[in-house]
């Protein structure tokens, strides 16, 4: 046995091991990464507002302090209202529920001809196996329900403290990361820093100029249909649909649904209907326009970022996914050389026919100054034989 090999074996298993060892600590903190990756962002979204708070003389602290107190303010205040006004609408739903139901047997009667009554369809809903499945499935799944609610309490406590600290030491977090660097790469990590924070809160803006043009689209439809608390089921509209990815259409547009079937059930087909065709529009039309503006990113990158970050992240990777694409490119823009392009038809989309001529053109020219400079020597040969062979 050579002498080399038991050491190899032995410094394999322990590579080996090492990687099992890293491989189980990455699944274990995957949550944790995640969670400081969010309040990364969330602390460069509010790093100019912080920033300004400093430079007029205000501790850093105390400016993130209060920052992240208006947020929590707006915030509590928006789903207290939103809650006080669910919580009427349900009450007053489900008084009005026989009322409903009564309606919608009589237009079944006479449209189809049959002979339904509001007795029969309670009974037949009241003894039916699924309800009883349905109302077990939920006596048990409190406790779940539960936890979920406290795990997500957890996260946002520990995002909200994460992020609190990046912004609040955030000089003290670059000079640290700045002293283990060479002056060439300080400059580099300071640069993208930089485009970090403009491009997060291009993004943000973008964001949330299409929350306030989508509360103002469903607020006309709202008012015209007369459906009640129409500003505040607006903003939620405009808030939800935007800053909660993936689902955050559905959950914004329930809501009015819901609030328009009190009114009237066929609104809420109305509202259902609008709420399609405006996503469509803002999906395909308004989106990639103003996103791609707001963060200088093409609506096709735009569009391919989402899709890669919420394959790889879920709903977190849709929503950091454009910004961090974004910030990504610019810094990548300064390193790549970039050279003029020719004045050649076929790149302003011209056809073959076009280049072709201009290309005898240009042959053409080169011949009659290669007759007339170099005679017919060794050097006016090699002349007019070089646009040939181009």
């Amino acid at each position: 046995m050579p002498v080399w090999l038991p050491r190899a074996m032995v410094l394999a298993l322990a590579l080996y091991a090492c990687f099992q060892l890293g491989s189980w600590a990455f699944d274990q903190l995957v949550g944790l990464l995640i969670n400081v990756l969010i309040s990364f962002f969330l602390a460069l979204a509010i790093e100019p507002a912080v920033s300004r708070m400093s430079a007029r003389g205000m501790r850093r602290g105390v400016a993130t302090f209060l920052v992240f107190l208006i947020v929590l303010i707006a915030s509590t205040g928006f789903v207290v209202l939103l809650g006080s006004m669910l919580a009427g609408q349900i009450v007053d739903m489900v008084e009005e529920f026989p009322k409903y139901l009564d309606s919608v047997i009589n237009w079944i009667n006479q449209t189809f001809h049959t002979e339904l009554s509001r007795v029969e369809v309670q009974d037949s809903l009241l003894h039916s196996d699924w309800l009883q499945k349905y109302v077990q499935n939920s006596a048990s799944g409190v406790l779940d329900v539960s936890t979920t609610v406290l795990g997500g309490l957890f996260r946002l406590l520990t995002i909200s403290l994460f992020s609190f600290y990046f912004a609040a030491d955030g000089p003290r977090l670059r000079r640290a990361l700045c002293s283990v660097l060479p002056p060439a790469r300080q400059a580099e990590v300071l640069r993208a820093w930089e485009i970090a924070v403009d491009k997060t809160g291009g993004y943000l803006y973008s964001r949330g100029l299409m929350a306030l043009i989508s509360g103002i689209a469903h607020y006309v439809v709202l008012v015209i249909l007369g459906v009640p608390y129409a500003p505040a089921l607006a903003i939620w509209v405009g808030l939800v649909s935007q800053f909660i990815p993936t689902i955050g259409t559905y959950l914004a547009g329930a809501l009015p649904m819901l609030i328009a079937f009190t009114v009237d059930p066929w609104y809420a087909v109305w509202v259902l209907g609008f709420v399609v065709v405006y996503q469509q529009f803002e999906n395909y039309g308004l989106q990639p326009k103003l996103t791609a503006r707001t963060v200088d990113i093409h609506p096709a990158v735009a569009f391919g970022s989402v899709i890669a970050g919420t394959a790889l992240m879920g709903a977190v990777g849709a929503l950091i996914a454009i910004p961090a694409v974004a910030t990504l490119q610019a810094f990548l823009g300064a390193y790549v050389k970039r050279y003029d392009v020719t004045d050649d038809p076929r790149v302003h989309g011209g056809g073959r026919q076009r280049g072709e001529a201009l290309l005898t053109r240009l042959r053409r020219s080169w011949r009659t100054g290669g007759d007339d400079g170099g005679g017919g020597g060794p050097a006016g040969a090699a002349e007019t034989r070089s646009p040939e062979s181009v």
